[in-house]
Order: structure tokens, then C-alpha cells, then sequence
């Protein structure tokens, strides 16, 4: 007999994951047989292991020598708060919003930074006019929309030449998309995303110019202990 308490009918994809996102079809428990379980990062295997993701990050998506790769804790949201609270004031801010996160960014920026910000907005399934954004202003959008499934068409919208800082939230492309790494100043994503992996964990990724801002740039705010 057939507990009640059991679902009669179950996922076609038993390798559901957080996300939610489903992890890859080879996945097993097995992959987790050297994991350091209850070993502090800052232990010896513990930084060996940060260092091969970093150094594996780097080589599969083609990332640039000269860009930094950080691992910083707070998921995707963790390392575009880490960014704007370190990396914006000193310009004027543009922000791109067409859905949840975007427009939680804006929120960011806007409610708690305090920043006279230029919005450019679009409802759900479209795009703000990308032509009308001054990239001599930082600049803070989403590549491809979480929950509205809708991304820039590529990165030809962003000068080369451009002043201003490109921070972009790419938790939903990266590993999905190819990304234009020359345009792209402060890039962020999670493992939960497009990897099917666990939340916790974000990925920062700076050019040389995001660097030079934060090593020259002291913001008007306070940061929080865990930003610096």
C-alpha cells in the first residue's frame, strides 16, 4: 500500500537543485567524496580548492589574465551589493531595470545609497531603449533577466571608449552566453544559476578599471565589514 504522505507523481529530472536550477545530467553524490566538510576556507585545502575554482573560472569562460576573480559569500546578491556600495558615487549612476532583480538594484542604489540615479525601465518582456543610456555615467544592469527571461541582445550597446563603470548581474548568462568581457567592468553571478550548484557562493569579476576605482575611490558611506 502506498503511503499517503508520498507524492504519486515525482519530477521528471530527479536532480532538482536551489535555484531552482537542475544539475547536470552526470551529477552524482559522488562528486562530493573529497569535499572538506567542516574545514574553514581559510584552512590549507580549503584555499586550494577557492583557488582551483578561481583558476577552472578563469580558463572556461576565457576571462582575461589581467581581469580579478574573487569568491565572495551572499550568492549573486552579495557580490552586485559588494560592488555598488564599494564602487559607485563618484559618477553619476545609470540604472537598467526590466524585472525583479534589476529593479531591486534600482532599489539599492535609489532607497539605501541615496543616489540621484537615472532610471530606464521596461515592463516585462521588453527592454528599455539601450541607445538612450550615457555611459559616462557607471552603469548597473541585468544581462539576461532572472524572472522575465529577457537579456541584451549582446554587448555592442556598450562603447569601448566609454568613462564610465559597466557593473553588470549576469547570475542567468554566464555559462549560458557568451560574454563580451571588454565591455564588461564589474560582471557577477552565482553556482546556483546556470551550473545547477548551491546558493551561498557569488562571483565577482573586475577589469583593470574596476580595480583602479577601488583602489582610488573611498565611498561617502560606511561599508559593511564583510564588503572591504
Amino acid at each position: 500500500m502506498t503511503d499517503p504522505a508520498t507524492p504519486a507523481t515525482r519530477p521528471a529530472n530527479p536532480r532538482f537543485s536551489s535555484g531552482p536550477c537542475a544539475k547536470n545530467p552526470t551529477w552524482t553524490l559522488q562528486a562530493l567524496a573529497d569535499a572538506p566538510l567542516g574545514r574553514s576556507h581559510r584552512a590549507a585545502i580549503g584555499k586550494a580548492k577557492l583557488k582551483a575554482a578561481i583558476e577552472t573560472t578563469r580558463e572556461l569562460l576565457g576571462i582575461p589574465a589581467e581581469y580579478r576573480i574573487g569568491i565572495v559569500p551572499a550568492s549573486d546578491t552579495g557580490a552586485v551589493e559588494m560592488a555598488m556600495w564599494s564602487l559607485l558615487g563618484q559618477r553619476p549612476v545609470e540604472m537598467l531595470a526590466w524585472e525583479s532583480f534589476g529593479k531591486g538594484w534600482v532599489t539599492d542604489v535609489v532607497k539605501q545609497l541615496r543616489l540621484d540615479a537615472r532610471l530606464h525601465e521596461a515592463d516585462y518582456g521588453a527592454l528599455p531603449d539601450l541607445g538612450a543610456v550615457d555611459f559616462d555615467n557607471d552603469v548597473v544592469f541585468t544581462w539576461n533577466g532572472t524572472t522575465s527571461g529577457v537579456r541584451v541582445p549582446d554587448g555592442d550597446f556598450i562603447p569601448a571608449g566609454r568613462d564610465g563603470l559597466t557593473i553588470c548581474d549576469a547570475t542567468s548568462a554566464v555559462f549560458a552566453q557568451a560574454l563580451p568581457w571588454d565591455k564588461l567592468d564589474v560582471t557577477t553571478y552565482s553556482w546556483q544559476k546556470v551550473l545547477g550548484g548551491e546558493a551561498a557562493h557569488g562571483m565577482l569579476i573586475l577589469s583593470p578599471r574596476a580595480v583602479a576605482r577601488l583602489e582610488s575611490y573611498t565611498p561617502a558611506w560606511p561599508l559593511p565589514k564583510i564588503f572591504p
